[in-house]
């Protein structure tokens, strides 16, 4: 069975239905940008009810290394994820300097795409393939739009990964049945608008997941 990753949480009712429904990972979005942001110091107050009972991952984009310190100054995540133009040296900086595993999204429209994980395997602790953002794009994801899921089918790697990009309740047991992934990603899929999660939703998408 597959497992789940509920992103860019920021209620204490989101993060139970999440808890409620058997997420593996819950994730915090801490980049200011997105419709989906949330204060370290915010994700921090909500943390405490999943520690030991799932994933704490934290979402950035290029993060500095200002931002990594204050992250594990207060979330205390067990993961950083990677969104941007991170290179596999930035990865392993980030990783040491936080003594935290880290998740490095590769976006993907083609084939080839998949092939730049192979730089990632032996520093990182999962991949993610979400769908690559249109060139003119303010956000590297939440865009709410799939990829070909097929291109994944058959292809193995070093490293656990999650699939995302478009996924919600209605598509998600199609989506790793035609790519195989181990893991599904959602955050948009979940929303009844932008940045604000549905718990009924949320629920609805575990419970898809554990069908498939």
């Amino acid at each position: 069975m597959a497992g789940t990753k509920i992103c860019g949480l920021s209620t204490p009712e989101t993060v139970q239905a999440a808890l409620d429904g058997g997420a593996a990972f819950l994730g915090f979005n801490v980049f200011p940008p997105s419709p989906r942001f949330i204060a370290p110091e915010a994700a921090a107050r909500l943390a405490p009810p999943i520690r030991g009972k799932a994933t704490i991952v934290a979402v950035t984009v290029d993060p500095d290394d200002d931002l990594i310190d204050r992250l594990m100054a207060t979330l205390k995540p067990d993961l950083i994820q990677l969104h941007g133009k991170e290179t596999p040296s930035r990865a392993r900086e980030i990783a040491a300097r936080a003594g935290a595993g880290v998740i490095k999204v590769l976006p993907v429209a083609e084939a080839p795409d998949i092939d730049a994980a192979r730089a990632f395997e032996s520093v990182v602790e999962h991949l993610m393939f979400d769908t690559k953002p249109p060139p003119d794009a303010a956000m590297p994801g939440g865009h709410g739009k799939a990829f070909d899921w097929t291109l994944l089918s058959g292809r193995r790697f070093a490293r656990p990964y999650l699939l995302a990009g478009g996924l919600d309740p209605w598509n998600v047991g199609e989506a790793l049945r035609q790519s195989g992934a181990p893991f599904a990603d959602v955050s948009s899929g979940v929303e009844r608008g932008p940045g604000i999660k549905d718990p009924g939703l949320i629920s609805a998408f575990l419970e898809a997941v554990r069908r498939a």
